[in-house]
């Protein structure tokens, strides 16, 4: 087979992966929102594959991704993807990872929407994503990736794989901040708030891990022995994460739950994202492992301090982010994968990568988490946030889109 068109068939077939991680995403929120809330939930998700693609051709991969001249932020070059198109001289690979990377475009706002469960306007929603995308998610995308290594934070020497710092990180950071300037849900913590259907979320776990092989693996962007280290190390982290996040609740709660089960696999997944073709897969299980156990402890947090995270987002993605960035600096290894970027403390390579991972994740992180409350207070003051006290009580699949999602 042509190395070019098995690269492109693999990298298709990634994107298309990545796609249907939206609507497993929106399954996962689902079951564990209340059932009075299931299609809000669902349409939160699925509103950024409308909302998303839309402002990526437009104005959103040429910010983000092209150009060499600077660090901070990509050219106008491309709006409307203008000159790209499948006959020049790269045979489309441009076009290809456009699309590619518009998939992790449009799950990262949606991983936000977890965290506002339950009182959250639909038209404040609709207004938050492009904003969001427009003020955060492009210019660290550009730091991160933005082509030739060009950007800032990746021309210091930082590495994120395929997305731990400006998806999860990113998004999590947000989730906090959105959370915050929204405020609690009415009765939240004092009544139980438990998920209505938690098969649903255990099917979008296994949807989310089967799309997290084209996220991971087709970020090598080429059918190649880095592509295997990839798929393999996120098998091998979920399966970890799993089993760790189910030790931690035993010992505390005496149960291990099926709950606990769906949400350690995410954060294995998201632990081994940013370094998953850095590192070998004895360093993946440690990933796993790690982040699976201080996932479980990090997600009871929101009750210490009193943040209303309905669904875990600041829990399992902002701390899976930040802790798989950080492990890179102790567990990346060019031997084993014949890479060239800087070697973690376990290979021997200092702690000047340690130091890299820790900057860009904090730099990434706090700037999502300032610019994203300043976004939502100014929407807050404009167009208001929340919904009305009864329609909250009454739920916002009726309030909001006028359906239900079951019959009684």
């Amino acid at each position: 087979m042509d190395t070019a068109a098995g690269n492109n068939a693999w990298i298709i077939v990634s994107a298309a992966l990545v796609l249907f991680m939206v609507p497993g995403l929106a399954l996962f929120y689902g079951g564990m929102s209340r059932s009075k809330n299931m299609l809000n939930m669902l349409m939160m998700n699925m509103i950024c594959l409308g909302i998303v693609p839309i402002f990526w051709v437009v104005i959103g991969y040429t910010l983000s991704s092209t150009g060499t001249d600077n660090g901070w932020i990509g050219t106008l070059d491309f709006v409307f993807l203008q000159d790209i198109n499948v006959i020049g001289d790269d045979g489309g690979e441009r076009l290809r990872n456009v699309f590619y990377a518009l998939t992790f475009a449009c799950i990262t706002p949606a991983l936000i929407s977890g965290a506002v469960a339950d009182r959250l306007k639909f038209s404040a929603w609709i207004a938050f994503v492009p904003l969001w995308m427009l003020l955060v998610f492009t210019p660290a995308w550009a730091w991160v990736f933005k082509e030739g290594g060009s950007g800032w934070l990746a021309a210091r020497g930082s590495l994120d794989f395929a997305g731990g710092t400006v998806v999860h990180v990113a998004a999590g950071s947000a989730s906090l901040a959105f959370a915050m300037v929204l405020g609690r849900r009415r009765g939240w913590p004092d009544e139980p708030m438990i998920p209505h259907n938690l098969p649903f979320t255990m099917i979008g776990a296994g949807i989310l891990w089967f799309g997290w092989f084209g996220f991971n693996a087709g970020s090598a962007f080429a059918a190649n022995n880095v592509a295997i280290q990839a798929f393999a190390n996120t098998f091998i982290a979920g399966a970890a994460a799993m089993l760790s996040w189910l030790a931690v609740e035993k010992i505390r709660d005496g149960h291990a739950t099926s709950l606990g089960a769906a949400s350690g696999i995410v954060a294995g997944l998201v632990g081994i994202t940013p370094g998953a073709g850095f590192m070998g897969v004895a360093g993946a299980l440690a990933v796993g492992l790690i982040a699976g156990a201080l996932c479980a402890l990090a997600v009871r947090l929101k009750f210490r301090f009193k943040f209303d995270d309905a669904l875990d987002v600041v829990g399992v993605h902002l701390a899976g982010g930040l802790i798989g960035g950080v492990l890179i600096g102790v567990f990346a290894s060019p031997e084993s994968l014949g890479g060239e970027f800087a070697a973690g403390l376990i290979e021997g390579g200092g702690a000047g990568l340690l130091g890299e991972q820790i900057l860009a994740n904090v730099v990434v992180g706090v700037f999502s988490f300032v610019v994203t409350y300043g976004l939502v207070k100014v929407l807050d003051l404009t167009i208001g946030l929340r919904v009305e006290v009864d329609q909250e009580r009454e739920g916002l699949d009726t309030t909001q889109h006028a359906e239900t999602a079951y019959n009684n």
